[in-house]
């Protein structure tokens, strides 16, 4: 289930929670994109939380359904991360990712074109990509992180905690767990609290001067993950694995 919840001062608050890892299907990516996409429409709008429920923030698609159903599965999960990545990143007004536990694979993709991060202490960042047999994500987390541990954490399958995230200045807080919502919430708030055409003209503008085009740059990716798969390569990784991620 992906809810939306209007919160004071104008803050939209879109929570996700998929049980059992927050992996999303097909529709789960797009319906995560029109909401996104609804809430930062809303005149009232003047940011966007992005949380999750459970024992993380995002794990990724669900490859299980791509396991059953096979090529259109493959095709709808790419677009609809595809999606889901540009509404964050196209947003109005800046959006607040709240990252728990784990933000692995199309987490990163949120969390990578959101304005800001913060997460709870611990909370593991990777792209587990490799050991799945596709491609994905790297132009994401290549903005969290310096080049050479981006190819590391891709090449080898490493995740980085939000700890490290700090120091590099990508994630703007670290804190316990029990006070995330309420730090993403204040931090959501503060913004709201500034005039609210300044606020959309400086995230219009800071997307403008971006160093490169992370939708072309995605999409880039995306054709390496189609290469994998009519190889034949893709199902051969994918074989050995259990579990959505």
């Amino acid at each position: 289930m992906i809810s939306t919840t209007v919160l004071d001062d104008g803050v939209h608050e879109v929570v996700v929670s998929e049980p059992p890892v927050n992996a999303l299907t097909v529709a789960g990516w797009f319906g995560l994109a029109e909401q996104v996409r609804a809430a930062g429409a809303a005149p009232s709008a003047r940011a966007v939380v992005l949380r999750a429920e459970g024992r993380g923030f995002n794990a990724g698609v669900d490859i299980k359904e791509i396991q059953r159903s096979g090529p259109d599965a493959l095709i709808g999960a790419n677009r609809g991360c595809f999606e889901a990545f540009a509404a964050v990143y196209e947003c109005p007004v800046p959006v607040i990712v709240a990252a728990h536990g784990y933000c692995l694979g199309g987490g990163v993709g949120l969390a990578g074109n959101a304005d800001l991060v913060v997460a709870a202490a611990g909370t593991a960042f990777g792209l587990p990509e490799v050991d799945r047999g596709a491609l994905g994500a790297a132009t994401h987390l290549s903005r969290m992180v310096p080049q050479h541990k981006a190819r590391a954490m891709m090449l080898l399958a490493e995740t980085a905690t939000a700890e490290e995230l700090l120091g590099f200045g990508s994630v703007y807080a670290v804190v316990p767990a029990e006070e995330l919502v309420a730090t993403a919430r204040d931090v959501a708030a503060r913004i709201a609290a500034k005039h609210p055409r300044v606020v959309r003209a400086a995230k219009e503008s800071l997307n403008g001067i971006d160093l490169w085009d992370v939708r072309r740059s995605y999409r880039y990716e995306q054709g390496f993950t189609f290469e994998l798969n009519l190889a034949g390569v893709a199902d051969e990784v994918r074989a050995g694995f259990g579990s959505g991620s």
